[in-house]
């Protein structure tokens, strides 16, 4: 075994550990790999996920760890007909947002089919009457205006740093600077957002988090175009980092605090956004 490989199962036993309940954690290391798996054998698994793991947070834990190695995949969801035909649920593959839509899905879920409506909730805004319907308009775009608004996100970032720790920026997004929408889809939206740069994390603002949640990364060079945020993952016991990864090619687990540094010192991210996560019902 070498470096890499060792270092990959002593991070996978420390994540285990964080979650309660020993003969819970064995059988979370026996569970087949999540993307070989069908819609039915996934329903079996996610019952028990309900049964080993009753606590919400605990859950949302488990299903992250159990899907690290997830192939990866840009852009995988879809409405299941034109103009984006991709499965509006799927495990065989991942992207930064829908490894974390999915799994608070799953998380939420004790069934495939449970997971499928709850999905549609995540992923897709309400029409006026309240209805939601998955459409490629109604898909909640950017993760910066999922995270204020959508009702199973909340933005904590304000609560966790002191206010001379953060930024703001106020930007209409989807609105480019040439006044052209990014995506053609009819919206924009006035929003301010606050968020804290990479320099100003430290451990006080690390020890304020809960034992899971969203991180949403910060790409300044992305303003112009109407867009915030560039990445986004689930942090667990405020340092290990949950996310897909374009680079690896697969769903990772990494030191939160290595991750948000590159290897010259200098930010990865201009800042984070931390936010929690409601259990969708």
């Amino acid at each position: 075994m070498d470096k890499k490989q060792l270092g990959y199962y002593l991070l996978l036993l420390f994540l285990l550990i964080s979650c309660k309940g020993a003969n819970s954690n064995y059988w979370l290391m026996s569970l087949p790999k999540p993307w070989t798996l069908n819609s039915n054998q996934v329903t079996e698994i996610l019952s028990e996920f309900q049964n080993k793991f009753p606590e919400f947070n605990e859950r949302l834990k488990a299903i992250n760890i159990w899907r690290i190695g997830t192939p990866y995949g840009l852009y995988v969801l879809g409405e299941e007909v034109e103009p984006d035909t991709d499965p509006l649920l799927r495990i065989d593959s991942s992207d930064c947002t829908v490894h974390v839509l999915t799994s608070l899905a799953f998380s939420s879920s004790s069934s495939w089919g449970e997971a499928r409506k709850n999905m549609v909730k995540l992923h897709y805004k309400p029409d006026n009457d309240s209805s939601i319907n998955p459409t490629y308009q109604s898909r909640w775009h950017f993760t910066s205006d999922r995270i204020l608004n959508n009702p199973y996100t909340t933005d904590i970032t304000r609560s966790v740093a002191q206010q001379s720790q953060l930024k703001s920026i106020k930007i209409i997004l989807n609105k480019q600077h040439n006044g052209k929408e990014f995506l053609n889809i009819n919206w924009t939206s006035d929003q301010l957002i606050y968020f804290i740069p990479t320099k100003n994390i430290d451990l006080s603002i690390l020890s304020n988090l809960p034992s899971v949640c969203g991180v949403a990364f910060v790409r300044s060079s992305y303003f112009a175009k109407g867009i915030v945020i560039a990445h986004e993952g689930v942090l667990i016991d405020n340092k290990e980092l949950i996310h897909a990864s374009s680079n690896d090619k697969k769903t990772v687990s990494v030191e939160f605090s290595e991750y948000i540094i590159n290897s010259d010192g200098s930010p990865k991210f201009d800042g984070v956004i931390f936010y929690s996560f409601n259990e969708v019902n």
